[in-house]
C-alpha cells in the first residue's frame, strides 16, 4: 500500500505539469476579442533604415528587385554565406550614405587627373587622396598590375575603397564590417 501511495502522490506534480506544457492558462492572440481589459500590443520589429535622396541625386525610385520563379529555391549544401559573413560590408543609410556619396565623388575626382595621365603609382594616389584631407596613416593605396592602383580610405564609420585602372577610375563607400574594427578587410573567420 505504501507503494501505490507513492505513486498516486508523484502523478499530482506530473498532471500539473502537463496541464503547464499544454498551455493552459495562456493568453493567445486573438482570445477573448472585444473583451474589456488591456490590451496587447504586437511585438516590436525592427525598423529598416531610411534612405531618402541626397543632393546632387536624382529622386527617382529604385526599380523593385523581382524573385527568381523558376523554381523552389533549394538550400545551400554548404555553409560558404554563414561562414563568410563577417567579410560582407555594412551599406550605408540616412546621412551616412549621402556623406559616402560625396566622399566617392570627391575620391573619383581628384584620381581621375592621375588616370588621364596614366600615373598608376600608389605614391601618387596616396598623395592625391591625402590631399583630400585624409590622413597618411588611414590612406592605403597598392599596386593593381602595371596600370592600375587599389586604394582604402579608413575614415570609420565611413570607409572608401576602390581601384583606379587605364578605363575607369571608381570607388565605394561602405560603413564597416561585422564584428571588426575599422575598414579592412577581416581575414580568418570560422
Amino acid at each position: 500500500m505504501i507503494r501505490t501511495t507513492g505513486v498516486r502522490l508523484g502523478m499530482l506534480p506530473m498532471a500539473v505539469l502537463a496541464m503547464l506544457a499544454a498551455g493552459c492558462g495562456t493568453h493567445r492572440p486573438g482570445d477573448n476579442a472585444g473583451a474589456d481589459g488591456p490590451s496587447r500590443t504586437a511585438a516590436a520589429t525592427p525598423s529598416t533604415p531610411v534612405d531618402f535622396p541626397c543632393p546632387g541625386e536624382s529622386p527617382t525610385p529604385t526599380p523593385p528587385t523581382t524573385a527568381d520563379t523558376s523554381g523552389p529555391a533549394a538550400p545551400p549544401t554548404d555553409h560558404y554565406a554563414e561562414n563568410h559573413g563577417f567579410m560582407v560590408p555594412f551599406p550605408l543609410h540616412g546621412q551616412h550614405r549621402c556623406d559616402g556619396l560625396a566622399a566617392v565623388g570627391r575620391v573619383e575626382g581628384a584620381l581621375e587627373p592621375l588616370r588621364k595621365r596614366g600615373d598608376f603609382s600608389p605614391e601618387s594616389t596616396r598623395d592625391a587622396l591625402t590631399g583630400l584631407g585624409y590622413s597618411a596613416g588611414n590612406v592605403e593605396s597598392y599596386q593593381n598590375g602595371p596600370t592600375g592602383v587599389s586604394f582604402l580610405i579608413d575614415a570609420f564609420p565611413l570607409c572608401v575603397e576602390g581601384m583606379m585602372s587605364r578605363d575607369v577610375t571608381q570607388a565605394d563607400a561602405f560603413g564597416g564590417y561585422p564584428d571588426h574594427p575599422g575598414c579592412d578587410r577581416p581575414t580568418g573567420g570560422h
